[in-house]
């Protein structure tokens, strides 16, 4: 498949059964129901968290998705567990340096479920534990060396290659020009020069900004992220729990924005904003015109 239909259906469509949760523990949260209706929205809730689990699948999905997701259903179903700047810290604490690496141990394994099942050593084989730690994973702070010295060799940018993460909608197809995103970049860079094998790499953050703008670029990189930050708070206080979800998977997806890079860090964002926020905004807005209208005409 094409990276933008993957981008719609496991980044936007995916993500809609979890809008359908937060709708229903809204519901629980802001009406008044009896026990029929207690009994079809525990159903409903129940339904669309296995679908969550299903399209979100722990052992098969990226870790830079679960991460978010499921630390998001933490937030709705078990807010005192996050309600303070403590908590908080310690439970990415231990979802970063414990949870993750922990995570790869199974979802980076190289035998299917019936050869694990027969011959459960294969777990061990080739020591995918300490791989959880000791991986190219915590690549992003020395690729900032990395990039300066591509600017050093190459010049700045100016701006064109954050256009791959501004335009990411625009398929190469139509766009051959279209700028690499910046971790590649950066894996060609070491390619090239020091005969490394890899070149899907991260890249920080403040690299974006270096990479195109030069000092100056950081400075109005932290800018913007300052101001979207704020905007953010504003949501996560706001009475709308599809505003303060949404504010709650920004945090969390921070974790990933910040280590790069940017161009799918942010279309991985924008993707999620749509499925969790937009769509299903969009398609109540549809459903409230039409059942009104409808009851409208009927008393008229």
């Amino acid at each position: 498949y094409s990276v933008s239909y993957l981008l719609i259906v496991k980044k936007v469509l995916f993500l809609m059964p979890l809008a359908g949760v937060i709708l229903c523990i809204d519901y629980y949260k802001n009406s008044k129901i009896n026990t029929q209706k207690w009994i079809l929205a525990t159903a409903m809730l129940l339904f669309l968290i296995t679908l969550v689990l299903l399209f979100k699948n722990p052992l098969t999905e990226k870790r830079n998705a679960l991460g978010p997701i499921y630390l998001l259903l933490l937030f709705l179903f078990v807010p005192k567990l996050l309600n303070s700047n403590v908590k908080s810290t310690l439970l990415l604490f231990v979802v970063m340096i414990i949870g993750f690496p922990l995570s790869q141990f199974l979802t980076h394994i190289d035998y299917g479920f019936d050869e694990i099942l027969s011959n459960p050593s294969l777990l061990f084989a080739k020591n995918q534990l300490s791989e959880g730690y000791m991986s190219l994973n915590y690549d992003a702070f020395i690729n900032i060396g990395v990039v300066m010295e591509h600017v050093e060799f190459d010049g700045l940018s100016y701006g064109y290659q954050l256009l791959s993460a501004l335009l990411f909608f625009v398929p190469r197809s139509l766009w051959v020009a279209k700028p690499d995103a910046s971790g590649l970049i950066v894996g060609n860079h070491v390619i090239d020069h020091y005969d490394f094998y890899f070149a899907n790499l991260s890249n920080p953050y403040i690299a974006e900004g270096y990479m195109n703008f030069g000092i100056i670029g950081v400075i109005l990189m932290a800018i913007v992220l300052a101001l979207s930050i704020v905007y953010f708070l504003t949501w996560l206080n706001s009475s709308n729990l599809f505003k303060k979800s949404i504010a709650f998977y920004f945090a969390m997806h921070l974790l990933f924005l910040l280590r790069g890079d940017f161009t799918n860090g942010f279309a991985y964002f924008i993707g999620t904003f749509i499925g969790l926020y937009l769509l299903p905004k969009v398609i109540l807005a549809f459903v409230n015109l039409f059942f009104y209208k409808k009851v409208w005409v009927q008393k008229s």
